[in-house]
């Protein structure tokens, strides 16, 4: 049983979350084409030689992967999913990383920042998921900070129109589904870490920041001391907008909930945080406005479990003042994935206008669990419905130390037909059919 009731966590909060026993069929090796449950396995793509991926778009049957270490976007002909052909590659050159994208209107907006590899603090996955990029203040900057914006009306060009500088270590993710706001997560020099812009494209050529909102302590220019307690990381990961709320994942400062009613005036709602007794790393609030429900997912960000479990939750958020957390997303546990590395949540697919929309069936990647399908029409108690488990991968992408060779199962877009593409940030794009 998931359920967690309203009266709020309990001590055993860890213990709430059911985990089954992994099977004798734990042991057998995963084929090339994955093991899937009511999912079938389309196709496979190394993305033109650069296999490692993480957000993933479509437009115009073209499918756009921005990179987690190769600096760059590859751009695929997604005509036949069965035979992706890559016929582009942007970059903002080396060391710039533009891992996240959004596109709308044949319009894409890319996020620019620093590449890990280029920082120092940011080593080791211990470093980057414990630290803010204000630590690495002295170290050389070669890397592009901000906003780009692309016409892709052709789609395999990307002919750049405006970039909107953001002096700092760059843009972690953002939310744009077209229209005149993009929600940013960006490091601005002068701040601990990431916090939260809104930015104007009424002239899409002449961006504009119009407003910022930051959890306490983050302004350190400003003489704001520290809140964060040490070795947890406060940085916006993202937000997502449902009407006039927008919805903010702050890592290990957890939740917030936003009147964004006026753009250049966000105000708080609330804010919840279930670090500790959880692990941490809010990752992705995937707000379900019909339901007054919100699915949020905190990103695992350890080999081997070392921290624990971590959870996707869902969220009553009816009263935007009081979120409450009632339930939690089975733990997938037909293998120990434990042993096999990195394991957990990572992102959510996140009903984009044009894709595949439920508030009922929720799709979530679960890096070396791979893909995870919820069914939570009752939001007590969610069902896992379908999964996929993809393959150990020949060769490890990421450079960092102590990291696993294992899938990483990123982020996963999926159309109205039930066509999944899925990102790995070590092991290429596999193509999926979900056949719930």
């Amino acid at each position: 049983m998931n359920r967690i009731t309203r009266r709020g966590l309990s001590a055993g909060l860890l213990a709430a979350v059911a985990v089954r026993r992994p099977s004798m069929a734990a042991d057998r090796p995963i084929p090339p084409e994955g093991i899937g449950h009511r999912i079938k396995h389309l196709s496979y793509s190394d993305q033109g030689g650069r296999p490692d991926g993480v957000q993933v778009m479509v437009n115009r049957k073209h499918v756009y992967v921005g990179h987690m270490f190769s600096d760059g976007i590859t751009v695929m002909d997604a005509a036949d999913p069965r035979k992706l052909k890559p016929v582009g590659f942007w970059s903002a050159g080396p060391t710039t990383r533009t891992h996240h994208i959004q596109v709308a209107e044949d319009t894409m907006l890319v996020a620019n920042g620093a590449s890990i590899p280029a920082l120092k603090t940011f080593s080791t996955m211990t470093s980057y998921y414990s630290n803010g990029p204000a630590g690495g203040a002295n170290e050389k900057r070669t890397f592009r900070s901000g906003l780009s914006i692309h016409d892709i009306s052709k789609p395999a060009e990307m002919r750049e129109i405006a970039f909107l500088e953001m002096p700092g270590f760059g843009i972690n993710r953002l939310w744009w589904t077209g229209g005149r706001y993009a929600y940013v997560s960006a490091h601005f020099d002068g701040f601990s870490d990431h916090i939260l812009c809104i930015v104007d494209l009424k002239n899409i050529a002449k961006p504009e920041i119009v407003s910022k909102w930051w959890l306490p302590g983050m302004n350190t220019a400003a003489g704001e001391a520290r809140v964060a307690p040490q070795g947890r990381r406060w940085a916006l990961h993202h937000m997502i907008v449902a009407g006039d709320r927008g919805y903010a994942a702050w890592r290990d400062g957890g939740l917030t909930i936003h009147d964004v009613g006026d753009p250049t005036a966000p105000k708080l709602l609330s804010r919840i945080n279930w670090n500790p007794p959880d692990p941490g790393g809010t990752h992705t609030p995937l707000p379900l406005p019909n339901r007054k429900l919100a699915v949020v997912c905190n990103e695992s960000n350890a080999e081997n479990c070392a921290k624990g479990v971590f959870h996707t939750w869902v969220v009553d958020v009816q009263a935007g003042d009081n979120p409450i957390p009632v339930s939690t997303m089975p733990t997938p546990a037909e293998r120990d994935f434990c042993k096999l590395g990195n394991f957990g949540p990572h992102n959510l697919h996140e009903n984009r206008p044009g894709s595949f929309v439920s508030e009922e069936t929720i799709f979530a990647t679960y890096h070396n669990a791979g893909l995870r399908v919820f069914d939570i029409k009752n939001a007590y108690e969610p069902k896992e419905v379908a999964y996929w488990v993809p393959p150990i991968p020949k060769k490890l992408l990421d450079p960092r130390p102590g990291v696993s060779l294992a899938a990483q199962s990123c982020d996963a877009y999926v159309q109205k037909d039930g066509i999944i593409y899925l990102s790995d940030w070590n092991a290429g794009m596999h193509v999926l059919e979900y056949k719930g």
